[in-house]
């Protein structure tokens, strides 16, 4: 019932009934016990259908749901109210690598600094990682590019100091749960989102949804070997995706064009601030800088080439592209959309849309909180 309201907004009991196919004295009894836990309020007079006129329920108005989303070099949070809608939002540079004692302080401090532009009763908190997650234990388990991170106690440790119930996830899990809420997927079933930050990973919607697999680690392209005699790669492979087009890879190629003199603009960049980005590889791309378009367009070209393999594979109804990195934007979306189609069969991508995140930052919050919020729906505080 809650989950309903969550997903649907204000409903008459009427409407809320024949939705969950409950019969009156069951819904009048489910809700009673709702309002008086303070979970469910009673608003005005609904739509008339006939008769006497039902009244509208929805979630209380004060409740609060907080969403991190921890990424390789930033940290996002946000307070949401019950249906997962952003009420204040704020992010900050942090490195992963600081460790977690260090990085979950300050996304406990930046979290309380948001959740208090927005005042209310906190159900329920959600947090993304950069790296494979038990979702069942609540920790990550060997995440390459988090040292110090091996199982360490990041739900407990959370749920303790926030006093509610948490869930913790791969960053790109939560991304393509708050793609498929509140974003350009919203209420698809079937759905692949991959996100293109300092890593690559991909989160997999089956059913409505997310798939984790039996370790939680399915989804992980980003050590999708694609050459055998590639550049070394974070986990300590070679050739993996990731190193050729993560955003350290961007910027581990961008310097060599740069020192090379082959980009005339990163080496400008360069030689004004000491250092290269991602973002700056893509702002030379923009400016009509040869080498670095075809940087981007051969990391598109190969991240088109995984993405085709999934499509080929599961046959989402729509493929989502964020992070960091997927603000190079078209020139990386027409690459990526090149391959898939040209790989995949026709009828795999007769009607599939593959498009860029609208929601950004907000993405992985937004999908934090509404995980939350299923943990907390299912065993209210």
């Amino acid at each position: 019932m809650l989950g309903v309201l969550r997903d649907e907004g204000a409903l008459s009991r009427v409407a809320l009934g024949e939705r969950l196919e409950l019969p009156r004295a069951r819904l009048a009894a489910e809700l009673g016990r709702l309002i008086d836990d303070g979970l469910v309020e009673v608003g005005g007079p609904a739509a008339s259908r006939g008769g006497r006129r039902s009244t509208l329920v929805h979630l209380a108005d004060d409740l609060r749901v907080i969403g991190i989303d921890v990424g390789a070099t930033s940290i996002t949070a946000a307070v949401t109210d019950g249906r997962c809608e952003v009420l204040a939002s704020a992010s900050e540079e942090c490195d992963v690598r600081l460790g977690p004692v260090e990085v979950l302080r300050r996304a406990r401090e930046l979290a309380a600094r948001t959740a208090a532009r927005a005042p209310g009763r906190l159900i329920g908190a959600g947090i993304g990682l950069p790296g494979p997650v038990s979702f069942r234990d609540g920790m990550p388990v060997a995440p390459p590019i988090m040292p110090g991170w091996d199982r360490y106690p990041v739900r407990d440790e959370l749920a303790s100091a926030l006093g509610c119930p948490v869930t913790v996830d791969n960053d790109v899990n939560v991304m393509a749960l708050g793609e498929r809420h509140a974003g350009v997927a919203r209420s698809l079933d079937d759905l692949i989102f991959v996100k293109v930050g300092t890593g690559i990973g991909c989160g997999i919607v089956l059913g409505g949804r997310v798939y984790r697999g039996v370790a939680g680690t399915a989804g992980d392209i980003g050590h999708v070997r694609l050459d055998d005699f590639g550049p070394p790669c974070a986990c300590g492979e070679v050739g993996c995706l990731e190193a050729y087009f993560g955003g350290a890879a961007l910027a581990r190629d961008g310097l060599t064009l740069a020192r090379t003199g082959r980009s005339p603009v990163l080496a400008e960049t360069l030689a004004a601030t000491g250092s290269l980005t991602a973002r700056d590889v893509g702002t030379a791309a923009a400016s009509g800088d040869f080498a670095a378009a075809s940087l981007v367009r051969e990391g598109g070209r190969r991240l088109g080439q995984v993405v085709a393999s999934l499509v080929s594979f599961l046959n989402p109804g729509m493929v989502v592209i964020g992070g960091g990195v997927s603000r190079l934007g078209h020139a990386l979306l027409a690459e990526v959309r090149s391959a898939v189609y040209r790989r995949s069969l026709p009828l795999a991508t007769g009607n599939l849309p593959i498009v860029l995140s609208e929601l950004g930052d907000d993405a992985g919050v937004i999908g934090a909180a509404w995980s939350a919020t299923e943990r907390a729906f299912t065993s209210p505080a």
